[in-house]
């Protein structure tokens, strides 16, 4: 029984009202930092009851620390700066949304001045009875949405030296994850989900980046940043198409990454979003070779209403077609919570979900 496990989960759940309340308050300077760390600390315990009580064996924090699933982490290096975001059209079936997600830039060395998630892996092992996990944005996030011109020129006036230097500090703290217990990572990357979307294809072009050579080149700073892993340490990778106030961003499905995607990245296994016609169909599964291990995100974390058994089971028939089905696991499609506002359903439709993806695990692998 080691993860990813049969009836797995992507990270993220939604935050208690007080929780939110605790954190505008420590915003406007009205709490003091070690009490929204005591009520983070109570929200978390909770948390980690619910998910042990409906019987997952994979347990987060909910990303409950975080206010954003990247900025918290990726900011903690030295030389990273918060920078405007690009406006982007965020879709729903009930409509669009404009938000200019934060972007990054880099203004010097990177350089990892202190532990960043460690402290807080360290509280979930010390509370959880099931497999602590513990997610991380992908490296490739202090590239992607800024290219060459968000990386400072004198501090890398070489692009390797830029991804090596990235490689490092990713490694710094996996080390240190791995020090403190961790066996289970994921490193959440978007980024190859987005380069399935010829519209963000060209986009990318227009940062000077080629979106065929750009897989390549993530794949290894993957390899390189995870290469401090214990060797008994489950890396997934998660991809998803966009995920705020339940809406998206990207459309297309994995055909053009595929190749690349299951073949070149050192890693156990991947959580595909599965939940819409966005995503395309199960062929490009026939990538996968023996021993990685398919998550397949067919319980969608966008909208409350709840899947049915028998269209979950099928779809897990079709991907089967592709791929063995010892080789498949099922999951949400995403975090319920991406952004601490998180998505538009109740926590018991969450908690409903969550129970849904344990009991169609064990009906169809025991």
């Amino acid at each position: 029984m080691t993860p990813p496990f049969k009836a797995d989960q992507v990270g993220s759940l939604l935050r208690p009202a007080n929780l939110l309340e605790a954190r505008e308050r420590r915003k406007r300077g009205e709490l003091p930092a070690a009490e929204l760390r005591r009520i983070e600390d109570e929200a978390i315990r909770s948390v980690v009851r619910m998910q042990e009580d409906l019987g997952m064996q994979s347990i987060t924090d909910g990303e409950f620390r975080r206010g954003l699933w990247h900025m918290d982490f990726i900011c903690d290096f030295a030389n990273v700066q918060q920078a405007p975001g690009i406006p982007i059209k965020f879709h729903s079936d009930e409509g669009e949304i404009e938000w200019a997600p934060p972007g990054v830039k880099i203004t010097g060395k990177l350089a990892r001045p202190h532990p960043i998630f460690v402290e807080d892996f360290k509280f979930l092992k010390s509370i959880a009875k099931a497999t602590p996990k513990i997610t991380i944005p992908s490296p490739s996030v202090l590239h992607f949405r800024g290219g060459r011109k968000a990386i400072d020129t004198t501090a890398y006036p070489d692009m390797d030296e830029f991804y090596a230097d990235l490689a490092r500090v990713y490694r710094e703290e996996i080390r240190d994850l791995v020090d403190a217990g961790c066996r289970y990572l994921q490193v959440d990357e978007v980024n190859m989900a987005f380069l399935c979307d010829p519209s963000i294809r060209d986009f990318v072009r227009g940062l000077g980046e080629d979106p065929e050579k750009l897989p390549h080149t993530y794949a290894k700073l993957i390899n390189e940043a995870t290469a401090a892993r214990h060797k008994d340490m489950t890396v997934c990778m998660h991809l998803c198409r966009g995920n705020a106030r339940s809406h998206w961003v990207a459309d297309g499905g994995y055909e053009p990454v595929a190749e690349t995607l299951f073949n070149e990245f050192d890693v156990n296994g991947y959580f595909l979003e599965y939940d819409s016609s966005r995503a395309g169909d199960f062929r490009p599964l026939r990538f996968v070779p023996k021993g990685k291990i398919v998550v397949l995100g067919l319980v969608t974390t966008k909208k409350g209403a709840l899947e049915k058994k028998d269209d979950i089971k099928r779809r897990i028939d079709e991907a089967s077609r592709f791929v063995p089905i010892d080789q498949l696991a099922l999951s949400p499609q995403c975090g319920f919570a991406s952004n601490a506002e998180g998505n538009m359903l109740t926590v018991d439709q969450e908690k409903a979900k969550l129970q849904l993806i344990v009991e169609i695990a064990r009906e169809v692998w025991g």
